[in-house]
This record gives structure tokens, C-alpha cells and sequence, in this order.
């Protein structure tokens, strides 16, 4: 987890002295950039944006009939899914961790600086460092797919790109969170590798108790159309993601990929996916409308920073 590629622990915050940061009106936009100083001058947020590059360009025959030239928008999906939330953990989850063990905290807290402030400053500087990173390989997968397959659909790929920066806020925002409420690096960084298991098992995860609590059992091949089953597979923030940007693809509705909910939903096609309009054969509950998906990645962004703040506003930060 703590590799020299993903090292972002923070500068010693006496560095905001030595330049001059600290004056009677100082506020935290100072502090928020040094810390996205930290972010974009550690390899950590450029191997990011080259996996996701790398892993989001998939030009397949699915993928094509699914959008089209909008097959472009899709390879940022893909890379974005899995990729941007262990990303912006990792460089995300000691950025107060890393004050208390080089015990620069001590003069973070000396600063003219409310403990919101600070967190605030902490949050907003990492998220921008990894959403420069992350609008750079959505740059990229762009300039490839228009080289490749001619231009894409200016509105969905503008509400692609929104949904990455607010998954990528999200991710941010849950990762400080760690950091403020453990400490020791151990704890926080099992903390994240504990998050990210329990996002790519979510499926069996919530398949299995929908089971032990219904005792309805649950083949994704053929789900059934239950609308509290379907509102918890989208409660995580790739989830909900995946079900923004399939609303902006126009493909479905579902927590899958592009181009298996196209499958799933091709006639005489059988696929392990969950997607709305193949279990529900009349219309669908209201709280599956895609748009509220947008509410799920606020939640997220918001309830960590809420949790964040009471940690460490009322806790001993040192």
C-alpha cells in the first residue's frame, strides 16, 4: 500500500511557514495548495491516469453496437469503475495519517486555522490533484477515441466526466476520512483494502442477505423484480456511477458496464448482470430512476466529510 509510487504523505506543514503562507487572514486555501502539490508531484496520480488510460481503452464489437462512437465515452467508464476509487484512496487515505507520524501536526494545528479549515484545506487540495489526474486520462481516452472512431456525443460526455470528478470527490473525501478517524498507517490501510473487497463482492454480498432475508434466492440471470434489491446493489459510489453514466449512454439501467448491459438486455441473450428493464416488465420503482443515483455519490461525498470533521474537531489530532 505504501510504495515510493504511491507515497503522498503530506510535505511537513512547516514548509507553509518557511513560504510565507501564515498571516492573519490566512485560510485554508493555502494549506489546500500544498496538498495538491503533494498529489500531482507524486508518481502515485500519473500511474493512476496511465491505468486508467490503459485499462479504459477496449474497443470491442459489443461496445460499438451498444453506442456507437460514443464507444469513447464508454472506455472512460471502464477505466474509471475499478480504477479511480482504489486510486484516490491510495492517495488519499494519509493525508492526516502522515501529519501525526512525522508529528508535523503539531504546527498544522498551530497555524491560524479552525480544525474545519483544515480538513476542508485537506480535502479540497487532494481532490483537485486527483481530478486534474483524472480529467487528463479522460483527455486522453478522448483524443484516442476521436482518433479512432470519429467524434462522440458532446452533452454525455461532458455528464461522464461531472459523474468521474464527483466520483473521484467521493473517493477523496472517504479516504481523509480514514485517515482522521485512525492512527496508525496499518489500520488506515486496512481500512481501504477492507473497502475495496467489500466493493467488488457487493453483488454476492447483497445477494446473500436479500436471500437470508426473504428466502427468495437470487440468479442474476434471471433476477427478480424487486426494487429493494436493486436500490442496494447501487449503493456504493461505483455503482452509482456506472448507473449515471449508463443513463448518459442511454444503454440501461444498471449497475453493470455499458456493454454488458447491452448484451443483457439483446434478445435471446442470457447474462449474469442485473439491469432494470429485464426484471421489471412494467415500469420500475421510483427510487431506481437513474437521475437519484446522482444523490447516492453525494451522500458519499458529504457523510465521510461529516464524519471526518466530528472525529476531528472533537478528538485529540496528535
Amino acid at each position: 500500500m505504501e510504495s515510493a509510487y504511491l507515497n503522498t504523505t503530506p510535505r511537513p506543514t512547516t514548509n507553509l511557514l518557511r513560504e510565507g503562507f501564515v498571516s492573519p487572514s490566512m485560510r485554508w486555501s493555502p494549506l489546500a495548495h500544498s496538498e495538491y502539490r503533494t498529489v500531482l508531484t507524486s508518481k502515485g496520480a500519473w500511474i493512476l491516469a496511465l491505468l486508467v488510460v490503459l485499462w479504459g481503452f477496449r474497443p470491442t464489437y459489443a461496445g460499438w453496437d451498444a453506442v456507437g462512437q460514443n464507444i469513447t465515452i464508454g472506455y472512460i467508464q471502464i477505466g474509471v469503475d475499478l480504477l479511480l476509487p482504489i486510486g484516490a484512496l491510495l492517495l488519499s487515505y494519509q493525508s492526516l495519517l502522515g501529519e501525526r507520524t512525522t508529528g508535523s501536526i503539531k504546527f498544522l494545528l498551530g497555524l491560524p486555522l479552525t480544525r474545519t479549515q483544515i480538513l476542508f484545506g485537506k480535502i479540497a487540495g487532494r481532490f483537485v490533484g486527483v481530478g486534474t489526474a483524472i480529467v487528463a486520462a479522460t483527455l486522453v481516452l478522448a483524443g484516442i477515441g476521436l482518433l479512432e472512431h470519429g467524434t462522440f456525443g458532446l452533452l454525455p460526455f461532458l455528464g461522464t466526466l461531472v459523474a468521474t470528478l464527483l466520483l473521484a470527490s467521493a473517493m477523496v473525501a472517504l479516504g481523509v476520512c480514514v485517515s482522521t478517524v485512525t492512527r496508525r498507517t496499518v489500520t488506515a490501510a486496512t481500512g481501504v483494502f477492507v473497502y475495496v473487497l467489500v466493493t467488488l463482492f457487493w453483488s454476492q454480498i447483497v445477494t446473500s442477505l436479500y436471500t437470508a432475508v426473504t428466502g427468495i434466492p437470487v440468479d442474476p440471470y434471471d433476477a427478480p423484480a424487486s426494487g429493494p434489491l436493486f436500490l442496494a446493489l447501487r449503493l456504493t459510489p461505483d455503482g452509482a456511477y456506472n448507473v449515471l453514466t449508463n443513463w448518459f449512454l442511454n444503454v440501461g439501467n444498471s449497475t453493470e458496464l455499458f456493454h454488458i448491459v447491452y448484451t443483457k438486455l439483446a434478445p435471446g441473450v442470457s447474462v449474469n448482470a442485473f439491469v432494470v428493464e429485464a426484471a421489471f416488465d412494467g415500469g420500475s420503482p421510483w427510487y431506481l430512476h437513474p437521475s437519484l443515483s446522482l444523490v447516492v455519490l453525494l451522500i458519499w461525498v458529504v457523510v465521510p466529510m461529516a464524519l471526518a470533521r466530528r472525529v476531528f474537531t472533537r478528538g485529540d489530532a496528535l
